[in-house]
């Protein structure tokens, strides 16, 4: 049948047929769904799933033994997956997640939103931009005009002291969220204290990348229409920060960024972190930048978290956050 018929292939990530259905290679990657631990914590972290919108959710994880009269911190965590794979939900990021939470002593809310291609890039952007809003709108506890407000995040965190994370994709995704609260108010006049990008999914025309490679072969099919009259998909402001047509990064709405890059990503080249933060202190941003460089590969404190690297890079998150 036509609809069967494959219209667009990324190898080991997923595959596009003509009805539109879309299949996900998880199993290639040993990606599978976890439940969360809202009664029983693991690893000193409790667990639940919330629902923010229609088509956005969110899991979030609260460390044990916190008492009642303590606020702590709020991280807003996105995940990663080229923007077309992986989920909240899934092993990987749950894990990840869950270690954050407890290492850092953080309440964390990691973001469900949709997935390309199903939805365009600018849809995704909006569903963590309505996800941010929900949780800042938890920053006034007695507001009566939360939508499913939640227990944890009125009871627990300390608003003074929200940061955004993300690996990869979730990375491109911390800096259109880190941008777009410069532009614009966040519930109860929320300020972001710091944004965390590791292995930021950016693409630069000037640095080398491969082709053929997963970074380029996703972006280049799921890149929306040259509407700005570039020429490449790689000048598109939504994948290039340095680009003529993107917000100036003296805009950056925080007070502090880390970037952390692997010396060994094969898919998101060193120089990428490099020219980002080149380009944040020649803007004339007035904030803290702080660079890290670790010896893995892409997003390897993941699957590796015992490794040195992995927590010498958790080691520098909890400095940057609990200065």
């Amino acid at each position: 049948m036509a609809s069967d018929e494959v219209v667009h292939e990324v190898e080991t990530f997923y595959r596009l047929y003509q009805s539109g259905r879309v299949e996900r290679f998880y199993d290639v990657h040993g990606l599978f769904y976890v439940p969360p631990s809202p009664q029983h914590p693991s690893n000193g972290v409790f667990s639940k799933d919330v629902t923010i919108s229609p088509h956005v959710s969110a899991r979030l994880y609260l460390p044990e033994n916190i008492p009642n009269s303590q606020k702590i911190p709020v991280l807003v965590y996105y995940h990663g997956g080229g923007l077309v794979i992986d989920s909240a939900f899934f092993n990987l990021h749950h894990n990840y997640v869950n270690s954050l939470a407890s290492e850092l002593k953080m309440v964390a809310v990691s973001i469900e939103y949709r997935l390309a291609p199903e939805v365009d890039v600018p849809t995704i952007y909006e569903d963590c931009w309505t996800a941010l809003q929900w949780v800042a709108s938890h920053a006034n506890e007695n507001s009566s005009s939360i939508h499913n407000k939640d227990s944890w995040l009125t009871n627990s965190c300390d608003f003074s002291k929200v940061f955004l994370a993300g690996d990869s994709a979730g990375g491109n995704l911390v800096y259109h969220m880190t941008m777009r609260a410069d532009k614009e108010t966040l519930n109860n006049d929320l300020k972001i204290t710091g944004s965390i990008f590791a292995y930021p999914y950016f693409l630069f025309p000037n640095v080398e990348i491969d082709e053929e490679g997963l970074a380029n072969k996703i972006w280049g099919y799921i890149c929306p229409p040259l509407e700005f009259g570039l020429l490449s998909p790689k000048d598109s402001p939504l994948i290039n920060p340095l680009s003529e047509k993107a917000q100036s990064l003296s805009e950056l709405g925080c007070l502090r960024i880390l970037v952390c890059m692997g010396k060994k990503d094969d898919i998101i080249p060193l120089e990428i972190g490099v020219r980002f933060v080149e380009g944040v202190k020649e803007s004339g941003w007035e904030g803290e930048v702080v660079y890290l460089e670790v010896d893995g590969g892409h997003s390897f404190q993941m699957h590796q978290p015992e490794y040195d690297e992995a927590k010498r890079m958790m080691k520098c998150y909890a400095d940057f956050i609990h200065r």
